[in-house]
């Protein structure tokens, strides 16, 4: 088999001295680590620690009052949020702190830096693995005129993909269509390959019909936010290059994931983001629909009650889930994220319940180690309630399904074509694990956790 990979892919060899190299990383974060607590003890000014802390805390309070309660109490929660770390820096400002804060802000920052870097050398992450294919001889690829604001319009997608020998179908908005149906007709007919220009939630029902019939599948970054693309390394500024695929092009093998018999390629939500989603204003106003329905969702007096199991496991009335395809490389709420890997063979769940101020400054100060996320893997979630039918968000598609819903994942089930040539996927920060730092810095064994695969691990770190 021809195995490639984009520059980005490569990873360590593997050697002893990607091992040397990571405790020595290690050893270089504690070193950085202590300096960041020599600078505060050395200038006998605690209160810098003290005071960030402080200030992070209040924000995350503030930040919780704006969300969950409407009229007065949301303008004074949104005017702490603010004014804390505002007023954290004007004190170090005016008490001559703030030299001391930057030295320290600064080692900190230097030690996360190498921590992670460490990790990642210790993990040796592999890259997902390609294997040359004839090109396709009756391609077809289904057209969304309208997604990402007109992107296939804009980038003469149709023209170009006509040029190269595929057949195009422009789905006909106005006489609602149904991607399924004609991905099936146009296998009926002969196509050897199944392509999307449009959002998630099109390549996702696309896919399902290329996996069922064994075919490859192409996508081309034309929808707004371009996930899946992402994942897969793709280039999401110029959607046209994905018809290199067509001429020089190299399959993956990734999984798929599977909703109560729908397909979906990133991912499947429950709960408060499921329930906002439902609402017909929410695609024309996000925020402003967001915001109306948070205190009443937060506060329990809205929306459905879950019951939660991954693989047996019960997981703590969280009001809000998600279920990806692959578990993400942080399950940080505050932060963006990635998947390292589409053929993992496992689901991520990441479940959230913050029930007032105090769990909220938790949550802003801890990230995902906060005591109200849990983030783990499993290959199958149940989510059940008392209501026949729940909201769910598939692939940011509003939905409602029948309980229970269950969420599993489909194995190497996707052949998809890439080019040979595309950006790569970008780099995803691991999780920083101090005690595991630690350990390595003083060359002991890692934790049993580190010797198993990513995927029978809650936190991954690729």
């Amino acid at each position: 088999m021809d195995v490639t990979r984009t520059r980005r892919e490569r990873e360590p060899d593997g050697s002893g001295r990607d091992i040397g190299r990571a405790r020595a990383l290690a050893r270089l974060a504690l070193l950085c680590l202590a300096g960041a607590v020599a600078f505060v003890a050395a200038a006998g000014q605690w209160a810098v620690l003290v005071l960030g802390l402080v200030g992070l805390a209040l924000a995350g309070a503030g930040l919780w009052w704006a969300l969950a309660h409407r009229g007065p109490a949301r303008l004074l929660g949104a005017l702490l949020a603010v004014a804390a770390p505002v007023g954290v820096l004007v004190l170090y400002a005016v008490s001559g702190l703030w030299v001391v804060a930057i030295a320290a802000l600064a080692s900190w920052t230097a030690a996360l830096a190498c921590a992670r870097s460490a990790l990642r050398r210790l993990r040796k992450p592999h890259g997902m693995h390609s294997r040359s294919s004839r090109p396709p001889r009756r391609p077809v690829i289904i057209m969304n005129p309208r997604s990402g604001a007109g992107k296939v319009g804009r980038y003469g997608l149709v023209e170009r993909a006509q040029r190269l020998g595929a057949r195009v179908i422009l789905l006909d908005l106005d006489s609602d269509p149904d991607p399924v149906a004609l991905a099936r007709q146009a296998i009926a007919e002969g196509a050897d390959l199944l392509g999307v220009a449009g959002g998630d939630g099109t390549q996702a029902l696309v896919a399902g019909v290329a996996a069922e019939h064994g075919l490859p599948f192409m996508l081309l970054t034309a929808g707004t936010r371009n996930h899946f693309a992402m994942d897969l390394g793709l280039d999401r500024e110029d959607p046209a290059t994905g018809l290199d695929a067509l001429t020089d092009g190299v399959e993956l093998r990734i999984d798929l994931g599977d909703v109560s018999g729908r397909p979906f390629v990133n991912t499947v939500s429950f709960g408060t983001y499921a329930e906002i989603v439902q609402s017909p204003d929410y695609r024309d106003a996000k925020a402003a629909t967001a915001l109306d329905q948070l205190p009443d969702l937060l506060a329990g007096e809205a929306g459905t009650a879950l019951e939660v199991r991954a693989d047996g496991r019960e997981l703590p009335a969280p009001q809000a889930v998600l279920v990806s395809n692959n578990p993400y490389a942080r399950a940080d709420p505050l932060g963006g994220g990635r998947r390292p890997r589409l053929d993992d063979g496992t689901l991520g769940v990441i479940a959230v319940r913050v029930e007032g101020p105090a769990q909220a400054a938790e949550v802003v100060l801890l990230g995902e180690w906060a005591g109200g996320i849990t983030s783990l893997t499993s290959r199958e979630v149940v989510v059940e309630a008392e209501e026949e039918l729940i909201p769910v968000a598939v692939d940011g598609e509003a939905l409602t399904l029948p309980t229970p819903v269950v969420c599993t994942v489909r194995p190497g089930a996707l052949r998809v074509r890439v080019p040979r040539h595309r950006p790569g996927a970008p780099y995803a920060a691991p999780s920083v694990d101090w005690r595991r730092v630690l350990r390595l810095a003083l060359g002991r064994t890692p934790f049993p956790s580190e010797k198993k695969t990513a995927k029978n691990q809650e936190h991954s770190d690729a």
